[in-house]
């Protein structure tokens, strides 16, 4: 198999965790840490693997990373209440139906699926 994996910068795993496991079902693959905050942590939620880099110096900060999906209102509904999601899905010029979230590190997922 051969994939690419965002490298999302981070402050805090712990803090890092709580988001992402807590609030949006990903599960931990890999932690690697000493103190709890900082290190990395390897993520997963079905096919989206995601690399956690606490702190990420060198690198640049505000990564975008696209999730697509098959159901992007089914995602949305999931994670609403959980979590600030930016708006309610759309459908874009473009042929997408969007929506995004950020994370505690201004990082954005941005969720794409088709049109409905």
């Amino acid at each position: 198999m051969e994939r690419a994996v965002p490298n999302l910068p981070a402050d805090d795993l712990q803090v890092a965790k709580a988001f992402y496991v807590g609030d949006l079902g990903f599960s931990v693959r890999y932690e690697a840490t000493e103190d709890g905050k900082t290190g990395v942590m390897g993520l997963q939620r079905g096919g989206f693997a995601l690399h956690l880099d606490a702190p990420m110096d060198g690198h640049g900060r505000n990564v975008v990373a696209t999730l697509e999906v098959d159901d992007t209102d089914a995602l949305y509904d999931q994670w609403r209440g959980h979590v600030e999601l930016s708006r309610a899905p759309r459908n874009e010029e473009w042929g997408g139906r969007t929506f995004g979230v950020t994370d505690p590190f201004g990082n954005l997922l941005y969720v794409v699926g088709p049109l409905k």
